[in-house]
């Protein structure tokens, strides 16, 4: 199979990062440094990703509530609270997706590099549904600008699913559900049309949801949302 493939079943990285590991130098094949990601290679090959040596691993698939101040991510030179340090596991683990160090709730970490990347890549349309309390009173206006697509630096984003969830006197709550994933992208939208975010919390990827999970606490997913996470990101179904 291809070395980006092989590195994403190792547990190393989804298949698209793994291919810029590949190219930028960082992995060797029976002890020659390859840099062209479709390399073909085996079980039967040695490859090594920055000196140390990989192989396949059991898949794990784990749900996370990441609080804020924690960082998603796998590795974080400054030393910060990493959301891979909530989840007890001996397998090489990395987030899906992003969510921002001020955002807070549901995290997918995997060793499954496929799954991971269909669930990020945009052609799967795979939806994310925030809550986001956001400053002032939301005018309808407002609303139709985020259903019908909000203009951003990089073009205009997909129209996203939005619905008012609670008014006071300062500030609105808002459950939105988007398919895309831009960098900040919820933030960016609210602030777009007038309404910067105070708060914000994920609270489902495609058909997997937070439920009561507590912060900071994580669980494996159960084989019933393992194979709806598969189907939403079109890949086989595995009973």
């Amino acid at each position: 199979m291809r070395l980006a493939k092989y590195l994403a079943l190792c547990g190393v990285a989804s298949r698209r990062h793994a291919e810029g590991m590949v190219t930028s130098g960082r992995v060797f094949v029976d002890g020659q440094r390859v840099t062209d990601p479709a390399r073909d290679v085996d079980d039967r090959s040695h490859v090594t990703v920055d000196g140390r040596p990989v192989s396949r691993q059991p898949h794990e698939y784990h749900l996370v509530n990441k609080p804020t101040g924690v960082v998603a991510t796998a590795h974080d030179p400054e030393g910060r609270r990493k959301v891979t340090d909530l989840v007890r596991s001996r397998a090489r683990l990395y987030p899906v997706g992003r969510l921002d160090i001020d955002s807070r709730g549901l995290m997918l970490l995997t060793n499954d590099g496929e799954l991971a990347n269909r669930l990020m890549h945009p052609r799967y349309e795979v939806e994310k549904t925030y809550l986001a309390r956001v400053r002032g009173k939301v005018a309808d206006s407002a609303l139709r600008e985020l259903r019908e697509g909000v203009d951003l630096e990089e073009g205009r984003t997909a129209p996203a699913k939005v619905d008012v969830v609670e008014r006071d006197a300062r500030t609105t709550t808002l459950e939105l559900t988007i398919h895309e994933g831009r960098n900040r992208q919820v933030r960016r939208m609210c602030e777009a049309v007038g309404h910067p975010v105070a708060e914000l919390e994920r609270t489902g990827y495609g058909p997997v949801e937070l439920g009561d999970l507590r912060p900071g606490r994580s669980r494996e997913l159960d084989d019933d949302e393992l194979e709806a996470l598969r189907r939403a990101s079109g890949l086989a179904i595995t009973r």
